[in-house]
């Protein structure tokens, strides 16, 4: 009897671009609503070089997606699902700690955190 041959490129995909801790951490930012750079910059403490980076890998996997709004460009998760995926993860390794950030952050500059609406719109959750 012939092996069927199942295709698992496209799981594969996924799981290379959660395999990094820095895409985990800026989905779990994400996971609270959209975000600029900034912001994620504040809440993680990585260089914002560095996460333009990790933003464009997830942004080429389709999970996030950019939008500009004045002088910022805010990234919203495009596949809420992917956090099916991750809480999957933390409840088969028993761990029961999610990143948790406050909404607004004192080093943070944006326009979400400072309240200035004069520039931008404050970032807001938006449906997928």
């Amino acid at each position: 009897m012939p092996k069927q041959k199942v295709n698992y490129d496209s799981q594969v995909k996924l799981f290379k671009v959660l395999m990094h801790p820095a895409r985990l951490a800026i989905l779990e930012v994400l996971r609270n609503g959209e975000a600029c750079v900034c912001h994620i910059e504040a809440a993680l403490g990585y260089r914002q070089a560095y996460l333009s980076q990790q933003l464009m890998v997830l942004r080429e996997a389709g999970l996030v997606e950019d939008q500009r709004e004045g002088w910022n460009i805010y990234y919203r998760v495009r596949k809420p699902d992917v956090f099916n995926v991750i809480d999957a993860a933390h409840q088969a390794l028993g761990e029961t700690k999610r990143l948790s950030l406050p909404a607004v952050i004192p080093s943070c500059s944006c326009p979400h955190c400072t309240g200035d609406k004069t520039n931008t719109t404050v970032a807001v959750a938006r449906p997928a």
